[in-house]
């Protein structure tokens, strides 16, 4: 169960007790929530018995997703929407379930691409401080130069060629970068596995309501390695993160890829 009695969190520690109640009043260093336990009470009193004991008490110790996955996913979300300020609570809580920083700087760099510029430019801003509170330096980081991961270059030609017929002549810049920026270049990076990377794209493209998008990438991940279940589950994460509306919009498209990958399996 994830309620409440006599305010205090069952199933997690508060979000905003980490460090005190004093401490969320005080000089914050980049590590403690934008507002304390008492500030959300104080304005919406439901909000914060939600926050403790329905999302982090229960939702985010559900089995089918690991704490590592769920925070990939939740990191995705804030950067695609442009959300900063809850930005520190939740790459700390990243940081503590595995996820490297190194990650961290891929997926940045990676949501550039699928949130925009200005949105992975803020999530920069918001990340700086959090690493230099836990002393994580550049050399931690993945190099801008790297060696890339082995290309498909079969399947790749045909994607290539399916987006060079449908879009070569409305827009020849956006499909030559597609191929040699993206496809043949940022998704080949290795400090990112695969199925990590495609499960950033996918939680993106679903907090943006983006749903045309999906299929491709939702095959993608799951061709590298994510399962029925835990793609499943992300759609749990994603309702609390990116609202209930843009999660029943995404979950026609699920349904009939997962159809489709299970009537292929068995041959139908």
């Amino acid at each position: 169960m994830w309620a409440r009695a006599n305010g205090i969190a069952l199933g997690g520690l508060s979000i905003f007790a980490l460090l005190g109640e004093a401490a969320a009043q005080a000089s914050k260093p980049a590590s403690t929530p934008s507002l304390s336990s008492r500030e959300i009470q104080m304005v919406a009193p439901a909000l914060e018995n939600y926050t403790q004991g329905l999302l982090l008490g229960d939702v985010w110790a559900r089995p089918d997703l690991s704490p590592r996955d769920r925070s990939i996913v939740t990191l995705a979300v804030l950067i695609a929407r442009n959300e900063p300020l809850e930005l520190p609570f939740y790459l700390n809580r990243a940081l503590d379930n595995g996820v490297t920083p190194g990650e961290i700087s891929e997926i940045i760099t990676h949501l550039a691409f699928y949130a925009g510029w200005p949105n992975a430019m803020a999530a920069v801003s918001a990340t700086r401080p959090v690493f230099a509170e836990r002393k994580i330096t550049s050399k931690q980081l993945p190099l801008a130069k790297v060696q890339s991961l082995p290309l498909d270059k079969q399947a790749d030609d045909k994607r290539a060629k399916s987006v060079d017929e449908n879009f070569g002549k409305v827009a020849p810049g956006v499909v030559q970068y597609t191929t040699d920026a993206l496809f043949r270049d940022l998704w080949l990076r290795p400090g990112l596995a695969p199925r990590d990377r495609s499960m950033v794209t996918v939680s993106a493209l679903v907090a943006s309501g983006q749903v045309a998008q999906i299929p491709y990438h939702l095959n993608r991940a799951m061709d590298s390695g994510l399962t029925e279940t835990q793609a499943s589950e992300m759609l749990t994460q994603l309702a609390f993160y990116a609202g209930w509306p843009n999660v029943f919009s995404a979950m026609p498209v699920f349904k009939d890829i997962f159809a489709k990958r299970t009537a292929g399996a068995t041959g139908k």
